[in-house]
């Protein structure tokens, strides 16, 4: 189930850790992957936008956090941005989950790689089972993230479940960020967990200009930050609100 696994090593030399990762992201912006997929523009169109992965990272930096979930790999924009938040944390354990099914097969390795070209994988595990197999494993394993990153699936019950699990998987008052919620499919499944659960926006997490176009036409941020309550609770179903 983790057929790729760097083992966790002590960053001891911060500034170099985080200056090589940013030195691989300014790279993938101004050149592109070593490889994409067979499909015009499909790097432009799955990769999260740079100013995004910026905001992300400065997010995970002002969490403190040690331990990261992200569902979808792909290229490697969003993981590249993690990873350097946390070589810039700089906490005793790091630790980077990844799960996306389709890396190797549809994807040649090509994230896995520019992770690995960026030192990271020394933190990094790349879990290529389907999200709906790896999340359960993870809760089983008593794992316990500081926050976690989801662009996988864009169904509706598949967002619906990885954000079920997620909830468990992250720390009480831990981060969640959705990508792609302009989508009606992401937005109605994180609209429950807001309306019953007690996920709470934080505002302007993504701020700023139009950057991309979405289902409805010209959108602005397409990220979307959530913080869990701590404590977390179970509502009675009784107290059901319609999404």
């Amino acid at each position: 189930m983790l057929p790729h696994h760097g083992g966790v090593a002590s960053m001891t030399n911060t500034d170099e850790r985080a200056r090589r990762v940013r030195e691989v992201r300014r790279r993938l912006t101004q050149e592109g992957p070593p490889r994409t997929r067979d499909q015009e523009g499909d790097f432009e169109t799955v990769t999260v936008p740079e100013k995004h992965c910026d905001q992300l990272r400065d997010l995970v930096v002002s969490e403190g956090a040690e331990k990261v979930v992200e569902v979808g790999l792909a290229y490697a924009s969003s993981a590249l941005a993690i990873g350097e938040a946390l070589a810039t944390v700089n906490r005793p354990l790091p630790r980077h989950v990844i799960i996306d099914p389709f890396q190797e097969r549809e994807y040649s390795n090509v994230g896995w790689d520019l992770l690995r070209s960026a030192g990271l994988d020394s933190i990094a595990t790349l879990m290529l089972a389907p999200s709906s197999i790896a999340l359960p494993q993870l809760l089983t394993e008593g794992f316990v993230a500081d926050a976690a990153f989801v662009d996988g699936s864009h169904r509706f019950h598949e967002v619906f479940v990885d954000l079920y699990y997620l909830r468990k998987i992250v720390r009480p008052g831990g981060l969640i960020v959705i990508d792609d919620d302009w989508w009606p499919s992401v937005h109605t499944a994180v609209q429950y967990y807001e309306r019953n659960l007690g996920w709470t926006v934080i505002p302007d997490a993504f701020s700023g200009e139009t950057i991309g176009v979405g289902p409805q036409g010209k959108q602005g941020a397409r990220c979307k930050a959530y913080r869990l309550p701590d404590p977390s609770f179970e509502p009675s179903f009784e107290d059901f609100r319609a999404f």
